[in-house]
């Protein structure tokens, strides 16, 4: 609910309507891609160069996808109910699942996370709603402020839920390295930031994983 009210924030300063933001939260969902979306639009970039910057944004779903279907697909699972499901996926509801889905018995994880997702985008359709309600009633200073929130849920979100240490060297190397990306090489800091990021942490998992199997 945090990151959709930054988001929320954001499309108000962008200029968008309340019926825009709404629908995008119900039909992209995935909220980086959202982001994405708002700043081709504030940018004033077709409709093609938005579709190809929203899909590259969402390629990081594939991998979530592919470990949370065989956790609640069941014996009698239709292929197309998975597919529905797919559509759930996001940060949010990707790490509750993959929490408690092993909890539900397995007939019941479908039904389980169908609900769970549903859920979710509906009431942060709400909380979009709410906040253009009162948009105008906030001083600047809050409505600057609003935007952090969205980061700030997804570090901590993220960071609760790695299951590796290496998980948390990237993020703290994300942390360092993006300002200083953002000097060296403006146009392509958040590319350069992850590739050195992301590659030293998987450094760091291997030289991990071989030192506690030669400790053993």
């Amino acid at each position: 609910m945090s990151s959709f009210v930054g988001f929320a924030a954001l499309c108000v300063e962008a200029g968008l309507s309340m019926a825009h933001a709404v629908f995008m939260t119900a039909a992209v969902w995935a909220l980086p891609a959202k982001v994405v979306l708002v700043g081709a639009i504030a940018a004033g970039n077709g409709i093609a160069a938005a579709t190809f910057a929203v899909a590259l944004s969402s390629i990081r779903l594939g991998p979530m996808v592919v470990a949370l279907v065989p956790e609640i697909r069941g014996p009698r699972t239709r292929r197309w109910v998975l597919y529905l499901l797919a559509h759930f996926v996001a940060v949010t509801s990707w790490v509750l699942a993959m929490q408690e889905v092993r909890s539900i018995p397995r007939d019941f994880r479908t039904a389980w996370y169908g609900g769970l997702g549903a859920s979710l985008i509906l009431l942060n359709m709400m909380v979009v709603a709410a906040v253009y309600m009162v948009a105008d009633a906030l001083p600047s200073s809050v409505s600057a402020a609003l935007f952090f929130l969205t980061p700030l849920y997804f570090l901590t979100s993220l960071w609760g839920s790695a299951r590796e240490r290496a998980g948390h060297v990237a993020m703290v190397l994300g942390l360092l390295l993006g300002p200083l990306m953002a000097i060296v090489t403006p146009d392509f800091a958040l590319l350069a930031t992850g590739l050195i990021g992301g590659f030293a942490a998987y450094g760091f998992h291997r030289f991990s994983r071989r030192n506690k199997g030669a400790a053993s």
